[in-house]
């Protein structure tokens, strides 16, 4: 199956219209996390949202949001899944499937094998595997080479080596951001380049 892409920190019009020039899979809205410069408050991204491409999954990103927030957004339709990068627990994610019937994903740093436990035996729908929030860095690709469910693969991920990355590990998706901006806003040429590299990779 060909591995699938989420471009996050969209926080802006021209943004989205990068968005629906290229595309990816699925496009992610930072929502009320003030440490990020691409955060968003809930009503900039419900402004957002409406613009973006039907064909493109949003994701809203949440950080120890209050579980009724990310509820609210997803039964809104202004975002079709929910990313935690948080502590958020168990009982957590459950209710969050249970009141919204929409997928869920949890964001798991991996630094050694107990962390790549963890992501195996999360009850999301998906996991999302990464080297820090948005640190831009990747972490020890060798430690998931055995992941025995979908994932999406995040940190440090650019032109330079998406197509390594998915020829070895095949993940269910990628995850950019920092590589595809220029002085904090996304490039629309660095977007394109990513994307054509997408294009030819089976």
């Amino acid at each position: 199956m060909k591995t699938k892409i989420k471009l996050c920190g969209i926080k802006s019009h021209e943004d989205v219209a990068i968005m629906n020039q290229e595309l990816p899979d699925y496009c992610g809205f930072i929502i009320d996390f003030p440490k990020s410069h691409r955060s968003l408050t809930k009503e900039v991204a419900r402004e957002l949202s409406k613009e973006v491409s039907s064909s493109i999954t949003k994701v809203g990103v949440f950080v120890n949001s209050p579980v009724e927030d990310v509820i609210g957004l997803l039964n809104e339709g202004i975002i079709d899944m929910a990313q935690l990068h948080g502590d958020e627990d168990e009982d957590y994610i459950f209710h969050v499937q249970q009141e919204t019937k929409k997928p869920v994903m949890k964001a798991i740093i991996v630094r050694d094998e107990f962390d790549v436990f963890r992501a195996k035996e999360s009850p999301a729908d998906y996991v999302l595997l990464d080297a820090g929030k948005g640190s831009g860095e990747s972490f020890n690709w060798n430690l998931i080479s055995d992941m025995d469910r979908e994932y999406f693969l995040a940190g440090g991920l650019d032109e330079t080596n998406i197509k390594n990355a998915i020829d070895t590990l095949h993940p269910f998706a990628i995850d950019l951001s920092s590589s595809l901006e220029t002085n904090g806003d996304k490039d629309p040429k660095k977007v394109k380049m990513i994307m054509d590299i997408m294009s030819r990779i089976s």
